[in-house]
């Protein structure tokens, strides 16, 4: 059989790995049933769903006909490099790195962090459309985080809070 779209072949292939990992990594845990649900059980159900979702993409790259063959492009190192980047100073600044004595910023300031270096990566930067995006980030995540979830973690900087 021909792959028809090189591009949806390996998107599929990818999709199918990361939901056959997932998967696998959820039996360490207590699966449990769907009434009465164990740690592992979101994880497995969502890993199935992605895999499934990977192999219905991959079978399509091979039937559907595309105009070019959709050839996979060069990587795009900038988008990779600022969505990485942000990903890992979100992280240091929601809970600090004590190894280096940075303290915890809390999530307000991790996520305007997190949202203005993930904005680097597109082709054109708008700092006040930024700006708005990243405080109504702030104001969900703080709602459905801290008020309605009430997960305990910093929400403001350490130097602030005490």
């Amino acid at each position: 059989m021909k792959i028809k779209s090189q591009k949806d072949f390996w998107s599929g292939l990818m999709f199918m790995v990361a939901g056959i990992a997932f998967a696998w990594g959820a039996t360490n845990y207590s699966i449990g049933e769907g009434a009465r649900m164990g740690p592992g059980y979101f994880p497995l159900m969502l890993g199935i769903l992605l895999a499934g979702i990977g192999l219905f993409v991959t079978f399509e790259a091979m039937v559907v006909e595309t105009e070019d063959g959709e050839k996979i492009g060069k990587a795009a190192w900038k988008p990779l490099f600022f969505i990485i980047t942000s990903n890992l100073i979100f992280g240091v600044l929601l809970a600090g790195l004590p190894a280096l004595k940075i303290p915890a910023m809390g999530l307000i300031v991790a996520i305007f962090a997190l949202t203005f270096v993930a904005a680097l990566a597109g082709e054109e930067f708008k700092a006040k459309e930024v700006a708005v995006l990243a405080t109504v980030l702030a104001i969900g995540s703080y709602l459905a985080f801290i008020v309605m979830l009430k997960l305990q973690f910093p929400v403001w900087p350490s130097f602030i809070t005490g």
